[in-house]
């Protein structure tokens, strides 16, 4: 069996973590530079606050509702996220983390019967584990694992349990919806699988993008249920073989591992700057080094080469005194790569060769004006695997050397923090700040930040 462990409205849970008065009340997070919405507490959701909703249109209904507001705190959240993960590996051999707040784990009755009987034995219980059915026992596993974290961690967690990762993710969606599950909710007969399938929306299922949920719906499929029952045939002549499996999996054929996920078609990395923005080109180039550094970060975590790079940056549109100016252009590679040297390259040659030259400004009232960037980012794009990947019989890179360089480089820099090892144009410090007015502590990671109780 595959377990599937979720964290409920992670952001917002690791808010709560250390704001427990919090707990029951409408939290919501935002995005960089305090831009919009990125995660919301069932309470925020139940107000009708939407997933991207700008924050200078709802900042005064936020306010006048008491909803607790957050800039993110992306250093918090991924220790919290460790911390969760170090947790469910002491329940699985196995576990693979699919995202910051999800992994997936392997999980059987022998697993669950071994933890029960310690369990009993470090609390001299007599044993009731025997007696229970299969299918209670897993729920009860899933459930202990679900409460266990909550304990340790403070974060809640669904977990759903099935044959196959695609049913196992709607599992923890009903553990998620239904308190009635405990937390777990587990899909192992045909009948459960069924009733599970007929509730639960075609567009909803993992794997099923908008593209595809349109077609559905234009051909009458609305639920899972409807989508399970179509013949192999029927789905192979309507969809592509991504699409094939995500039927498989929901006839409980397990058929997708973590190497075969989805990948993205495409990466990107951008913030907004604080105050009136940057007007010095050298701390743009910056930005942009750390934004591409960061994509092809990403880009080799996916086991993924890009072959397509996009840079942008723009000044304000809202702001009517300074001049307005836009940056976007592309690039294409002549040979895939995820080496952050090529990609930090061509990224700074885009942005040098669209860069604006000096402004002289004729008017007498603003003397030195200056382009202000308020925002800038680059994507990767033409992403495919790593390998097997095309070579060219007249690379001057040494491919292999080059890999193992990055290999090293990912090695320090995640046991010794961000930017231990960066390249000189990345700057030795952060010179483009953010706007963040509601930004929490990093309560684990920063001793100068350790969260301080005061004593009667």
């Amino acid at each position: 069996m595959i377990g599937l462990a979720d964290c409920n409205n992670f952001y917002c849970s690791c808010e709560r973590v250390f704001r427990p008065d919090l707990i029951g009340k409408p939290v919501v997070v935002l995005s960089n530079n305090d831009g919009c919405i990125i995660a919301r507490s069932e309470e925020a959701k139940a107000l009708g606050y939407k997933m991207g909703d700008p924050f200078y249109q709802v900042k005064g209904k936020l306010e006048a509702e008491g909803v607790a507001i957050f800039s993110s705190n992306y250093t918090l959240y991924g220790s919290l996220s460790n911390r969760v993960m170090s947790m469910l590996s002491h329940y699985s051999p196995h576990i693979d983390q699919y995202s910051i707040d999800e992994s997936f784990f392997e999980v059987d009755s022998s697993m669950a019967e071994s933890f029960f009987r310690e369990y009993l034995k470090k609390t001299s219980t007599s044993p009731d584990y025997e007696s229970s059915d299969h299918e209670s026992l897993l729920h009860r596993y899933g459930a202990r694992i679900s409460a266990d974290v909550l304990r340790a961690v403070g974060i809640p967690i669904s977990i759903g349990i099935a044959e196959t990762k695609t049913l196992a993710k709607i599992g923890s969606k009903f553990a998620k919806k239904y308190k009635g599950y405990q937390g777990c909710c587990l899909i192992d007969t045909d009948e459960r699988r069924r009733k599970a399938l007929s509730l639960f929306p075609v567009e909803d299922v993992w794997g099923i993008g908008r593209q595809i949920a349109r077609k559905l719906d234009y051909m009458g499929i609305r639920t899972a249920a409807q989508f399970a029952d179509k013949k192999e045939s029927w789905v192979r002549s309507h969809f592509n073989i991504t699409t094939v499996r995500t039927w498989k999996e929901l006839n409980g054929e397990s058929c997708i591992s973590i190497e075969e996920l989805p990948q993205k078609k495409s990466i990107c990395t951008s913030r907004s700057f604080a105050d009136e923005g940057i007007t010095d080109k050298n701390v743009i180039e910056e930005a942009v080094a750390n934004f591409a550094v960061r994509c092809t970060e990403k880009l080799r975590r996916q086991g993924s080469v890009c072959q397509g790079i996009t840079v942008f940056a723009w000044t304000s549109r809202f702001n009517e005194n300074v001049p307005e100016y836009t940056i976007h252009d592309s690039l294409t590679l002549p040979i895939a790569t995820n080496a952050q040297d090529e990609i930090v390259g061509a990224a700074l040659t885009i942005l040098r060769a669209k860069y604006p030259k000096p402004m002289t400004d004729s008017r007498a009232d603003r003397p030195g004006m200056s382009f202000n960037f308020k925002k800038a980012g680059v994507i990767l794009w033409q992403i495919s695997p790593d390998n097997p990947r095309q070579q060219d019989l007249f690379d001057p890179i040494d491919r292999s050397k080059q890999k193992a360089l990055m290999e090293a480089i990912d090695a320090i820099n995640r046991k010794n923090g961000y930017g231990t090892i960066r390249q000189a144009v990345q700057g030795n410090g952060c010179r483009f700040d953010l706007k963040r007015e509601y930004m929490s502590k990093r309560f684990t990671t920063d001793i100068n930040e350790i969260l301080k109780v005061k004593s009667k």
